[in-house]
């Protein structure tokens, strides 16, 4: 199992345990807590994720021309 898809996994874990808590009537500081790490799960899956795709990828940009000012037209004229 890579480190992407354990991370992913422990992600879906936490979050499948804040929502029995929430189901069982937990209190508030309890479900924040669980919140908490649900999130850092998230972003240990996000690190990896991020760090599994290829560096070398371009960035796609798009192209717009520049517009000419009023100004400008005028002098070509």
């Amino acid at each position: 199992m890579t480190e992407l898809e354990y991370a992913e996994m422990r992600m879906q874990q936490k979050w499948y345990d804040l929502v029995m808590a929430e189901q069982k009537g937990a209190t508030i500081a309890v479900l924040e807590r669980l919140y908490n790490l649900y999130m850092l799960a998230v972003e240990e899956y996000n690190r990896h994720k991020e760090a599994s795709q290829p560096s070398h990828v371009p960035v796609m940009q798009k192209w717009v021309p520049k517009a000419e000012s009023p100004k400008q037209k005028k002098k070509a004229s």
